[in-house]
């Protein structure tokens, strides 16, 4: 005798489905948040120092914990184990980041200190990534909070649901792989970035020094 599923809430289908489209935004607003640091990278000839990457790691590792929730939901379905796994990643992700920019906001706070880089809208970089950090903090553990009781089994498998989820996940995609060669640029064949990086150290790793 086959076993029967018990139909979830209406209310629970709902969450889920916004959870689904907040998971979709979340990789998109991270993975932009990343791409704003390479446009000041390379646009701007800003090189970026160590602490830095460490928090564009976070930023796509957190970016990551969402986009599982979008796969999940790719598939049709995701369950509150689903949306748990995924939102617990990013909160681990995004802590880190809020650390590592607090560290650096801390080397750059004393009187008279120009900080590092140029500003955006009169802050650092690094200051506005531990304020995003922060807020995702928060919105990361409301949604936590509801993942236990939130399943979506009915999310359609083609439409604007799987269209918003390939190009989220394709947009993360391709930023990783753009950001893996900014850093190989960067940090050429070495194991650890300078302090204040003034070069990108690959074409000198190979002879043919720009």
């Amino acid at each position: 005798m086959s076993s029967i599923l018990p139909e979830a809430p209406a209310e629970s289908g709902l969450l889920g489905k916004v959870q689904y489209w907040f998971a979709c935004f979340f990789v998109v607003g991270w993975t932009g948040v990343v791409c704003g640091g390479l446009y000041y990278q390379f646009v701007r000839w800003e090189y970026p120092c160590p602490l830095c990457i460490v928090q564009r790691m976070c930023m796509l590792l957190a970016a990551i914990g969402a986009g599982v929730i979008v796969r999940r939901g790719m598939a049709g379905s995701i369950t509150g184990r689903d949306y748990m796994m995924g939102w617990g990643m990013a909160l681990i992700a995004v802590i880190a980041g809020s650390f590592a920019s607090w560290r650096q906001t801390m080397l750059h706070v004393l009187p008279g200190d120009k900080g590092y880089g140029s500003e955006a809208f009169g802050l650092h970089l690094y200051v506005w990534a531990w304020i995003l950090f922060q807020a995702s903090v928060v919105a990361v553990g409301v949604v936590l909070a509801l993942a236990h009781s939130t399943s979506a089994r009915t999310i359609p498998e083609e439409g604007p649901y799987r269209m918003a989820g390939q190009l989220a996940l394709g947009f993360l995609g391709t930023v990783i792989a753009v950001n893996i060669v900014a850093v190989l640029f960067e940090e050429g064949f070495h194991w650890y970035l300078p302090d204040d990086p003034t070069r990108y150290q690959l074409p000198y790793d190979l002879g043919v020094p720009p």
